[in-house]
């Protein structure tokens, strides 16, 4: 598993890690089942507080992404394909919120904006 954490964004360390783990979980690139690194061993690497990496872990298990086992460790939670599939529906109305702001700021009709999706969804379905 490999976490890439940047100093210059506005989002959190602990939220770096968290969206990188839940999107490396929603691709598959982690499996359930899967042991993630220790809360020290992942500190220790990226060069942070243990209490960062301890706050990114329990987001996980809260949205249901991770599951902890006393005295063994974290661990990919099998998927909950309700909570995938809401995860998904989110980041889709944030991309499409942003399609809209920016149709919005170039003049684009709700018809034109509309006909565009559907002209993209045809050409998908190929």
């Amino acid at each position: 598993m490999e976490l890439i954490i940047r100093n210059n964004t506005d989002q959190p360390i602990y939220g770096q890690i968290t969206s990188q783990i839940r999107s490396q979980i929603l691709s598959g690139a982690l499996a359930p089942g899967d042991a993630l690194p220790s809360i020290r061993a992942l500190a220790k690497d990226l060069k942070i507080s243990v209490i960062t990496t301890k706050r990114a872990y329990d987001e996980l298990e809260a949205e249901g992404f991770v599951c902890t086992v006393a005295g063994k460790g974290c661990f990919v939670a099998e998927k909950n394909m309700e909570l995938v599939r809401e995860h998904q529906l989110k980041t889709l109305e944030a991309q499409l919120s942003a399609a809209a702001k920016t149709a919005r700021d170039c003049g684009v009709t709700t018809e034109e904006l509309l006909n565009m999706l559907r002209i993209l969804l045809e050409e998908e379905s190929l």
